[in-house]
């Protein structure tokens, strides 16, 4: 008597991975960069025979890259720095005074997690607004928040800010970010009123928050520039100084080099 061969029990299919949905859930948690590379990312890893978990660690890694990228590009954005001006591109070389180790450990941010304030002083086109810019940058880089200001731009800012309550200045990019910079103090000689504003910011920014200035003068001329004011100006001086980083760059102008060198050709 003949039996009948019992079919061989078909092989389970497994479950078709439904992308929209887990992408779905991926942007709902905020993953925006791994939601938008989840099906990249795993047709290469199904070609590659690649594990499920070397796959999700590449995604995963894509996605805090994107992010910190993102992150420095808006800290950038809002903190006012002129592009193009990094410690890369300041040419030591030309300027002997500075220097680089120094600039370096600065570069590091240190001081503005202790809460340090930096003093770059000297005289005009040696290069203190490109150091000033660059460590902006890589306070950003580290994760600081900054506001680049002009002492013009700062002083109108803080001149609208004026009848505004302690309590709401709290707000306002120069009070609350870690790193300050105020560029070009020293130009003009500031009035009785600016000098009173700039001493109430510096106050308030004591032990709070670091500042970095550039200046053309040296400590012992500032009070002809906070309004003739040598009370004012030693007060102001106290709370900066009390932890500071000096440095004074004497050396020769970068714009009158490369003037030099445009006019050289016109010599010949």
């Amino acid at each position: 008597m003949s039996t009948t061969p019992t079919p061989a029990p078909k092989k389970a299919s497994e479950p078709k991975v439904d992308l929209d949905s887990t992408r779905e859930r991926m942007l709902r948690l905020g993953l925006l960069h791994a939601a938008d590379q989840l099906e990249p990312r795993l047709t290469e890893a199904v070609k590659d025979g690649a594990s499920p978990h070397r796959m999700l660690d590449r995604l995963l890694d894509e996605e805090l890259t994107w992010r910190e990228e993102r992150r420095i590009r808006t800290g950038l954005k809002l903190s006012g720095l002129p592009p193009g001006q990094t410690l890369g591109s300041f040419d030591f070389g030309f300027q002997p005074a500075v220097d680089r180790s120094q600039i370096e450990t600065l570069g590091t941010c240190s001081w503005i997690r202790e809460r340090y304030n930096l003093l770059l002083q000297g005289p005009p086109g040696v290069g203190k607004t490109h150091l000033a810019v660059a460590l902006g940058v890589r306070a950003i880089e580290n994760g600081f928040s900054m506001g680049f200001f002009r002492l013009e731009e700062l002083l109108a800012a803080m001149k609208r800010d004026a009848e505004i309550a302690p309590s709401r200045l709290r707000r306002r990019k120069y009070v609350n970010v870690a790193l300050l910079i105020i560029d070009e103090v020293g130009f003009e000689p500031m009035t009785r009123q600016e000098a009173s504003l700039l001493f109430r910011l510096v106050s308030y920014r004591y032990g709070r928050g670091s500042i970095l200035i550039t200046t053309n003068k040296g400590i012992r001329d500032w009070p002809e520039v906070l309004a003739g004011d040598e009370v004012l100006a030693t007060a102001i001086l106290d709370r900066l100084l009390h932890k500071c980083h000096v440095l004074d760059i004497k050396g020769r102008s970068y714009r009158l080099r490369e003037l030099e060198r445009s006019a050289a050709p016109s010599r010949r």
